[in-house]
């Protein structure tokens, strides 16, 4: 592992500026480009240390606001340690922003973002790779289906909403998908079931879609996030393992 630089960057959107956080090895070389998706929770100290340990392993990796209309970070007020048990006011909060960001939002903001990574002097040529936490594997996922040709692996880990009962449900838009894909489901997840598992690898197998899905077992929604009360240490790293093989067998 390297050590790494980090920066607070605007990258310019078809609806404004997005703030963001950029990280990638301090060698002084390019390298392979990630995207990564924040959870709800959005940009904080956790969230960059995980960006951050990414881009140790030899990857730009660049971290956008997806709440960018909302304001800059921080968008709204977080405690240090968040407890999902003690704080539900953060969820009626927080989940009208979430529910903002249809496909026809991220979809070219997705675009402005990769523009912006292969601009980026520090970013090697060559095809991205995306990954996503909690509502951001939804954002991985319609990423990979938007831009086939840029994207060659995506991630989505304790990602719920992949299959929904609407016509703009995720997984039914998987035809475009020329990524490998991975997921990582946590067991103790009502907002993605076995059932909605089972549909999406389905709908992922019918396209021909390169995938592998995993359910961790004893993983609640959230288990990468450590400064939540579903962190789960063994989950995280066994996460960053397979995120880490994902990249390696396509960025490389």
């Amino acid at each position: 592992m390297t050590a790494v630089q980090g920066l607070s960057v605007d990258v310019p959107t078809p609806d404004g500026v997005a703030d963001a956080y950029v990280a990638y090895p301090d060698d002084g070389a390019a390298h392979p480009g990630v995207l990564l998706y924040m959870d709800a929770f959005g940009l904080r100290p956790a969230l960059l240390r995980l960006v951050d340990r990414i881009a140790e392993h030899g990857y730009t990796v660049l971290a956008p606001n997806l709440f960018y209309r909302h304001g800059r970070t921080p968008v709204f007020e977080l405690p240090e340690f968040i407890d999902f048990q003690q704080r539900p006011d953060l969820f009626g909060t927080i989940m009208p922003l979430v529910h903002e960001l249809t496909a026809e939002v991220i979809v070219p903001d997705a675009g402005a973002y990769l523009d912006w990574l292969a601009a980026f002097d520090r970013t090697a040529p060559g095809p991205f790779g995306a990954t996503g936490y909690c509502m951001g594997g939804r954002q991985s996922l319609r990423t990979a289906a938007a831009y086939p040709n840029r994207i060659a692996a995506a991630a989505g880990f304790h990602t719920g909403g992949l299959v929904t009962d609407g016509t703009d449900s995720p997984h039914l838009d998987v035809a475009t998908v020329r990524a490998e894909l991975y997921f990582g489901h946590a067991d103790e997840d009502p907002s993605m079931n076995p059932d909605q598992i089972e549909t999406l690898d389905k709908a992922l197998a019918a396209a021909g879609v390169r995938h592998r899905t995993e359910v961790y077992r004893g993983a609640q929604h959230g288990y990468t996030q450590s400064d939540t009360s579903a962190y789960n240490a063994e989950a995280d790293e066994r996460h960053l393992r397979e995120l880490l093989a994902l990249f390696e067998r396509t960025l490389r």
